[in-house]
Parts: C-alpha cells; sequence; structure tokens
C-alpha cells in the first residue's frame, strides 16, 4: 500500500474535517438524542456511497466498505453525544444549544472517523475485508456502546477487530499514546442513604445527627484507599454530590452521598463495593445511625489487545506525517464505554494529542476545554492507515505492510 498517500490524503482533508467538527460542535446533543448529529452524520456517510445502517440503539449508526479482496471485518467507533454544560469558550462555532456542550472531544471522534471513512473509500481496491464505522450515541454514562452491541453492531458480518480513538488534550499535538493492556479504568457509582433521627438543633443529644454520621462515614471510605489499597494497583473513591438537612436548627435525619469508583483490576472492583458497605454500615450503627449502600457497576476497564497495540505503534513509526509515540506508564482512571465493544472483540484504544504544542489549558469536560485541530488530520491518517495494515495481516495470520 501507498501508506505516504494515505497520509498525504488527510493533511488535503484538513479543512474539510475541521469545518465537519465545527458544525458539530455547534449542535451538541445528549446521549440517545442525536438526531441531528446523526442525520448529518448519515448524510456524510451516504455521499461515498457505503451501504449505510440507521436507527441502531435510536440514533446509532453503522456504514460499511467492502474491501476488493476477502478478508476480515474491522470496526471503527467513535461516539456522538455531547455533555449537559454551558459552553465558556466564545469560539465563534460555540454551541448554539444552550446548556450542552461537545466537551469531551466528540465532535473531533466525528469528523476523524468521517475522514477514515473517505481515505478508506479512495483506498477500497487495497482492502482486505470489510470496514464497519460505527457512530453511537451516549458514551456519556449512559452506555450507549451496550445498546449498539444488542442491537447488532457488531454482527452481520461479525466484527474481528474494533479500533477508537480519543483526543486527548493533555498530551502535546502529533503525540499518540498508548498502552497495552488495560488503558482506562472502570466506572461504578454507589450510592449511600444514611439515616438518622431529626430533633431539634438545640437538643442534639435527643436525635442522631446523620449529617454528623455522614461527615464520619465519609471521612472513613478514604481509609480504603489509603490504608487497604495497594498503591501499586490503582484506585479512586470520589463522592462528589452529598445533600441533607433543611433547617439550620434541625436535627437532619436523612443524607444522600453519590460517589464514583474507578478501579483497574477486577478483583479490586469487587473489593471496593463489598468493603464500601461494610465500612458505611459499621461507622453508622457505631454512630446510632444507619447507611443504606447501593453499588452498582458500570463501565468495565478498557483493555486493549496487545498484538493490536504493536501493530499500532508499528504503523505510527513508519508515518510520514511528524507524529510520535508516548508510552503511558499507568492506565488513565477515566472510563470508556468503548470497554464493552472490547469485552466481546480484541480491539486497540488510543489517545490523540490535541493540546497544541503542550498540555492544553483546560481538561476534558471543562466549560472552556479546546482542541488543536490538526489533531484531527492525525486521527483520521491513523484510522486509514491501521485499518488497511491490519486488515491485510489479519487476514495474512502475520503482521503485512
Amino acid at each position: 500500500m501507498n501508506r505516504e498517500s494515505i497520509w498525504t490524503k488527510a493533511l488535503s482533508l484538513s479543512d474539510d474535517l475541521t469545518a465537519i467538527r465545527r458544525h458539530l460542535h455547534k449542535y451538541p446533543e445528549l446521549g440517545f438524542e442525536e438526531v441531528l448529529t446523526s442525520a448529518y452524520v448519515a448524510g456524510e456517510l451516504g455521499k461515498l456511497g457505503l451501504i449505510v445502517q440507521t436507527g441502531l440503539a435510536g440514533t446509532g449508526i453503522v456504514a460499511l466498505l467492502k474491501g476488493g479482496r476477502p478478508g476480515p471485518v474491522i470496526a471503527l467507533r467513535a461516539d456522538m453525544d455531547a455533555l449537559p454544560l454551558l459552553e465558556q469558550t466564545g469560539l465563534p462555532f460555540a454551541s448554539l444549544h444552550e446548556g450542552r456542550m461537545h466537551a469531551c472531544g466528540h465532535d473531533g471522534h466525528m469528523a476523524m472517523l468521517l475522514g477514515a471513512a473517505r481515505i478508506l473509500t479512495g483506498h477500497r481496491e487495497e482492502l482486505a475485508g470489510t470496514v464497519k464505522f460505527i457512530f453511537q450515541p451516549a458514551e456519556e454514562m449512559l452506555g450507549g456502546a451496550r445498546h449498539m452491541i444488542k442491537a447488532g453492531a457488531l454482527e452481520s458480518p461479525r466484527v474481528d477487530a474494533i479500533v477508537g480513538l480519543h483526543l486527548w488534550p493533555d498530551l502535546p499535538t502529533g503525540q499518540f499514546g498508548l498502552r497495552p493492556g488495560t488503558i482506562m479504568a472502570s466506572m461504578d457509582h454507589v450510592n449511600i442513604t444514611v439515616h438518622g433521627t431529626a430533633g431539634h438543633g438545640a437538643a442534639p443529644h435527643q436525635g442522631v445527627d446523620a449529617i454528623l454520621v455522614a461527615a464520619h462515614v465519609m471521612t472513613a471510605l478514604q481509609s480504603l484507599i489509603s490504608r487497604e489499597s495497594d498503591p501499586a494497583d490503582p484506585v479512586v473513591l470520589s463522592m462528589g454530590s452529598i445533600h441533607g438537612g433543611s433547617l439550620p436548627n434541625i436535627i437532619a435525619d436523612r443524607v444522600e452521598i453519590k460517589g464514583t469508583v474507578r478501579a483497574v483490576r477486577e478483583d479490586t472492583r469487587q473489593r471496593m463495593a463489598k468493603r464500601i458497605q461494610e465500612l458505611a454500615g459499621s461507622v453508622a450503627a457505631g454512630m446510632n445511625g444507619r447507611a443504606e449502600v447501593s453499588y452498582t457497576y458500570g463501565y468495565p476497564p478498557t483493555v486493549n489487545d496487545p498484538q493490536l497495540i504493536l501493530w499500532a505503534e508499528e504503523t505510527l513509526c513508519k508515518a510520514p506525517e511528524e507524529v510520535s509515540v508516548v508510552q503511558m506508564q499507568h492506565s488513565q482512571m477515566t472510563s470508556e464505554d468503548m470497554a464493552y465493544y472490547m469485552d466481546q472483540v480484541p480491539g486497540a484504544f488510543l489517545l490523540v494529542g490535541a493540546g497544541g504544542a503542550g498540555r492544553g489549558e483546560f481538561p476534558l469536560h471543562h466549560p472552556r476545554m479546546t482542541i488543536d485541530e490538526k489533531a484531527l488530520v492525525h486521527g483520521a491518517a491513523f484510522l486509514a492507515d491501521f485499518t488497511l495494515r491490519i486488515s491485510n495481516g489479519l487476514n495474512s495470520g502475520s503482521n503485512s505492510s
């Protein structure tokens, strides 16, 4: 394959990819509400003459590109939903949907995948097998990937491998973050309801102060990280919401605490679920209160296939464009529902540097988060180059350049 032509083609699409990303940025939609977004993406795919299926999991899309020779089925995935944030970037293409913003780079993910679709369409005869372009709804907390899998996104034809990218402002533009094995953590949810006994603020001894009990529960739970977890085994417990009480002179009888647990290993997830239940219950009971704990398992860890990551590194190291590889020394404690696909088939999930000359000024999920749009070319070129490489490699049973 003429790999240089792939990267040259991506560079020639720079203005188009930027325009696509900016259009999508202006009209962000929340999970399972991506009606305008889905219609726009489907229209762009239709222009390429691809076989386009819409309406999966409500707003999801799957498009097929059949290669010139028999071979494996490679899926490329992008997410489409935005976040419930009020944008504060002041950009000329800022969100026109108040209270919604593409603050996690999903607008860029779609642009990169559409760019890859354009490039691969032009290299159809070099492609062994089929490329399946997956545009999924509701990645943010709602697990849209599970719904896409249930709707058959990995079937008809059955996917052999899947690839995804995430724009990453923490990395300089031009760098790709790679890691074999677990690259992102699991994401679980914990809700704790602390029950006390109401009373007058002037006579606290006549009640059980649910706020005080909750404070002790919150403090005790952090010992699960500092004193019960192996420092070499990453785990995070963040309680992000606490609500209770009504008036300054009333002893509260109920407090609700909500948080998230992130872990890299499955046995750590199980231990945290068990110990949060035990510790919250015993601390509350020791103060004459009661704690009800609800622990919900969310996204599993995102685990890269070592062989695919090796091929990804080889692809990037031989790329004509000015890109480089950085080996991520530890798993990111963020999470991704890409993990659901990668539980089903081997996958590669890479981080694409979008922070300009250095680390971006604002992180993901910030109302002022921006990306360096040069990264769109890098992502589109890599997806096309890597897909051609692994489709031929999987077809022959070995790495093929």
